[in-house]
């Protein structure tokens, strides 16, 4: 490595402990804390840094990796999902990608069971009823949701968030179903007590709850397309915590608005700047800014993360958390 410091550039504010840091160690220059950096500015900062530290909403494509300078031979993203970056380009490049696994865990899984919980004992609507102030009274017959003890959940990809929320989903007496690319080892299914479906079809068709809990990659887009969506059981809901490319959410929406699913709890969206205006207007939907990792904890062990990876690297070793190990 050159002996001048290392140039890092970070496209949004990161938590104040890990800036400080990072400004002690190295010459950071941070982006805006109120917006995503536009494309030039995306542009000027791959020409100028030896480390970018993007995040989920800076689209690093292979039109900007094209513009990146010599001396860039890190990103190190600010968060665990990489779908936003180019990594086969970065990679025929010599930039090593980096990423934070493990941070956003519980959080996510703890996002996961809220979203369950708000829609099936109908928690936005009350909440919607009370601040209106139309409020009558207790009546018998009013707001009646769903049980959420012996419910059959469907988990749709069984990593580590996968594993969380089952393990809370059990807490709560609902029956614990998955499905994944790999069947988990038998005693990890008996300690999750979760039934394995290699079928996702027959899985879908059979559930109470689906959550979406895979990453977004090529053979994840649109894995719960309008034909899968459609085995779903009429009063049957959908969450997802994920990525909103997962979901076809133009199918997705239509079957709300026609009843044929009962409802959907979404933290993540196709587009993330404006999620779907026609899914606002729904009453049976539950929309969330992408805050499932959103908390004071998880951000700073993010960006705790994010720092380890750039000092090993700036020490001359390989940072722990690369998406490619075999780049190093």
């Amino acid at each position: 490595m050159p002996s001048r410091r290392l140039s890092v550039v970070a496209t949004r504010r990161l938590p104040d402990r890990v800036e400080a840091r990072l400004a002690e160690l190295f010459d950071l220059r941070s982006g805006p804390a109120d917006r995503p950096m536009s494309r030039d500015e995306l542009a000027r900062a791959l020409r100028e840094a030896d480390v970018l530290v993007p995040n989920l909403r800076d689209r690093i494509d292979q039109a900007l990796l094209g513009q990146a300078g010599e001396n860039l031979r890190l990103i190190a993203n600010f968060g665990a999902g990489v779908d936003h970056i180019d990594v086969a380009t970065a990679r025929q490049r010599g930039i090593l990608v980096s990423n934070t696994p493990g941070v956003a865990t519980e959080d996510t899984a703890d996002m996961a069971i809220a979203l369950i919980l708000a829609l099936l004992r109908r928690i936005p609507e009350g909440l919607a009823r009370m601040q209106s102030e139309n409020w009558e009274g207790w009546s018998p017959d009013a707001m009646l949701g769903a049980r959420v003890t012996g419910k059959r959940l469907g988990i749709l990809g069984m990593g580590r968030i996968g594993q969380a929320l089952a393990r809370r989903a059990a807490a709560f007496g609902m029956q614990v179903h998955y499905h994944n690319r790999r069947r988990l080892r038998p005693e990890i299914e008996t300690d999750l007590k979760a039934r394995y479906w290699e079928s996702l079809d027959q899985m879908v068709a059979r559930m109470d709850v689906i959550s979406v809990n895979c990453p977004h990659t090529p053979s994840t887009f649109h894995l719960m397309n309008a034909r899968r969506l459609k085995l779903m059981k009429p009063e049957a809901v959908i969450v997802n915590t994920s990525r909103g490319e997962v979901i076809d959410q133009n199918a997705l929406t239509r079957m709300l608005r026609a009843g044929e699913i009962a409802g959907a709890g979404l933290d993540v969206f196709n587009f993330e700047s404006d999620g779907n205006p026609r899914l606002r207007e729904l009453p049976n939907v539950v929309l969330l800014p992408h805050m499932a990792s959103a908390t004071r904890e998880g951000r700073i062990e993010m960006g705790e993360k994010v720092l380890i990876n750039i000092k090993t690297f700036a020490d001359g070793h390989r940072p722990p958390d690369l998406v490619l190990p075999g780049m190093y």
